[in-house]
């Protein structure tokens, strides 16, 4: 962050300004990816280097500029900055009084980035500037990055309404979208009711102090909930699809694992057979090359034969020789012959006896198989048992929700209660400051006749008065104690209750997730016991290496009956998925509960405020009341003064004359 700091120090030089103290300090404090400027009053000089820095900065993804008066001129160099930036991902312009300039700078902002997710205007001004802040809807409209927009207290009315339902029409993006304390009225809601159908992303939209009735705000919460359902079930769907490839893949290695091994199997056998066959082979090359001696013997006694008639006796002799060798290479033969057919008659016996095996364990397989299915039942009966426990819970939550809301009917008659009697005790006030304001005017009228009555009228009223104020603020302390003690014991009394309720769900839920877990492990050892059967299964199928056709068929069936326990395995979790789904729903209605409380802290605190302004305007009526008497004393006090000062001249006029001397000289000098 110090080439950031440096790089703004530079910008501000080039421009001819001096960098502000207050932002070299932020930046020196500066966490890692977040820009905190809140309450820094910006000059446009201080916009300009950062708008400058923001185009090429790719470290931060927080910034926070909330009151920091920002100029139409500054806010627009900041936004046109944050144009080119495609990292930054929260931004708070909380509290600038942006107006036309800066909705058309933030128009710009959200056709150009595409990576701010969260805006915060809270506390702004883009309402009454109509064309402006429809060419800000137009943007959001076409925006498919922003998830999050906050535009509470902006002054919006049913026509800026408008233009938000026109844009969430087109927008499938936006998914919370806070309009608070705004203006927007009956038509402005009935605008956005109509354009909730045709979006699907939207689950909260908040419609608070805007003057719309109460079927339009039902009618949005009802189209938040079914948004928000319909996101629930989408993820849960892509969870089960997920889940359901890995199980697909990993059946698919299972089976490519499975085909290798007798891939490899059926190798051997070939192997084991190419090898037979070479040693047959050599076999009959020895035999054919005793015939191939053999018949070239023959062909040498034949020329001897021929040769040699003489020798008719020796070759008859090594005839008769040559045929005995004949009959013995035959017998040879026969007895090859028979030894080859013992050897084939004891495979034959060996492969039965194997066969024999087979079936022997494929029974035993269907023995294991059927003990499975007993314990997939008895998993299935437990499933019922806990869908049962959670009927039951869900039951206890509806009920405490209505309990809840008694008691937040029973605390909203009290507020209107506590309301009326400050209206009564204002009423009250204002008719004794009438009366008392008469009662001055009286007065008034009666000291201009005579002086000296008017003056001690003036004193018994004064004290009159200050004995009234002083009643008037003990009553006014001791009514605002009682009230901020009743609203004390309010809350004390609802966040008890509500604390309780919370302790006994979480307690429930802890039991359920106990169960969950039980049945889960339970499946896990299903699973277990299923991958036993199965490596058996394999093991057996490695033993059928020479009779392909009943291998092909025993693995068939293997499979299917596999095939069928990962499907009822699925059920049971599928099941488990949706109770998990159920109480997940139930600890939202929980969470809107507990907004709907703090909705109501919330009002019973500005009910305070406006009690305390009211005590303030008395106060500051009572101030003024004082600064009167006070006048009415000095002018009193004057009075007195001028009557002295006529009472001593009369005298000395008197003297005077009764001394014989003249007035001039005895008259005081003026």
């Amino acid at each position: 962050m110090e080439e950031f700091q440096h790089s703004y120090r530079r910008l501000c030089k080039e421009s001819g300004a001096e960098p502000q103290e207050t932002v070299l300090q932020q930046l020196q404090e500066l966490p890692r990816g977040r820009l905190d400027l809140a309450t820094q009053s910006l000059t446009v000089e201080t916009c300009r280097a950062l708008g400058k820095l923001l185009q090429k900065e790719a470290l931060l993804t927080e910034l926070i500029l909330s009151d920091c008066m920002l100029s139409e001129e500054g806010a627009t160099l900041l936004l046109q900055g944050l144009c080119a930036n495609t990292v930054v991902r929260f931004l708070d312009l909380k509290g600038n009084n942006l107006q036309a300039a800066g909705a058309e700078a933030l128009g710009q902002l959200l056709r150009q980035n595409k990576s701010i997710q969260s805006l915060t205007l809270e506390w702004n001004n883009l309402g009454p500037w109509e064309d402006a802040f429809a060419a800000f809807c137009g943007a959001l409209a076409g925006n498919g990055a922003l998830r999050q927009l906050d535009l509470r207290n902006n002054q919006i009315s049913h026509k800026g309404a408008e233009e938000l339902a026109l844009a969430l029409t087109r927008n499938a993006h936006l998914q919370q979208l806070d309009l608070r304390w705004n203006s927007i009225g009956l038509l402005g809601g009935r605008a956005l009711v109509n354009c909730l159908p045709r979006n699907r992303t939207l689950w909260r939209l908040e419609l608070a102090g805007n003057n719309v009735p109460g079927d339009i705000l039902r009618a949005v919460e009802q189209a938040m909930d079914h948004n928000q359902e319909r996101q629930t079930t989408s993820r849960e769907n892509r969870a089960r699809t997920h889940v359901l490839s890995k199980e697909v893949q990993h059946l698919q290695e299972e089976k490519s694992r499975q085909f290798l091994d007798l891939m490899e199997t059926i190798d051997k056998q070939r192997k084991e057979m190419a090898r037979s066959s070479r040693a047959s082979a050599a076999c009959v090359g020895q035999l054919q090359e005793a015939l191939n001696e053999r018949h070239s013997i023959i062909n040498a006694l034949k020329a001897k034969l021929q040769m040699a008639e003489a020798a008719l006796a020796l070759s008859e002799q090594k005839a008769q020789g040559l045929g005995e060798l004949l009959a013995m290479a035959e017998q040879e033969q026969r007895s090859l012959a028979q030894r080859q057919a013992k050897e084939r008659r004891l495979e034959q016996q060996e492969a039965a006896e194997r066969e024999s095996k087979l079936l022997r364990d494929l029974s035993a397989a269907n023995e294991k198989h059927l003990l499975l299915r007993n314990q997939v039942d008895e998993l299935e009966r437990k499933v019922r048992s806990q869908q049962e426990q959670l009927f039951l819970a869900r039951q206890e939550l509806t009920n405490t929700a209505a309990e809840l809301k008694i008691r937040a009917v029973q605390a909203e008659e009290r507020l209107e209660l506590e309301k009326k009697r400050s209206r009564q005790s204002l009423e009250d006030v204002e008719q004794l400051r009438a009366k008392e304001v008469e009662h001055m005017t009286r007065h008034l009228e009666e000291s201009e006749r005579a002086m000296q009555e008017r003056v001690q009228r003036l004193e018994a009223s004064r004290l009159s008065l200050e004995e009234e104020l002083s009643r008037v603020k003990a009553a006014a302390l001791s009514e605002r104690g009682q009230a901020e003690e009743e609203l004390i014991k309010a809350k004390n009394q609802v966040r008890l209750e509500e604390q309780q309720r919370l302790a006994h769900l979480e307690e429930k839920l802890r039991l359920l997730a106990q169960a969950r877990d039980e049945a889960q492990s339970a499946c896990l050892q299903q699973r277990q016991t299923v991958a036993d059967a199965q490596a058996r299964a394999s093991q057996l199928s490695l033993q059928v290496e020479g009779l392909r056709r009943r291998l092909e068929e025993l693995q068939q069936e293997l499979s299917n009956k596999d095939q069928e326990k990962v499907a009822e395995v699925t059920r049971v979790r599928v099941e488990l998925r949706e109770q998990n789904g159920r109480l997940q729903a139930e600890l939202t209605a929980q969470e809107a509960l507990k907004e709907k409380v703090a909705a109501l802290e919330r009002q019973l605190k500005v009910m305070a405020s406006d009690h305390r302004e009211a005590l303030l305007d008395r106060e500051s009526e009572n101030a003024s009341l004082r600064e009167k008497l006070r006048l009415k004393e000095a002018e009193i006090a004057r009075i007195r003064e001028e009557e002295a000062q006529r009472a001593s001249f009369l005298q000395n006029a008197v003297l005077a004359y009764v001394q014989g001397s003249p007035l001039r000289a005895l008259s005081p000098q003026k």
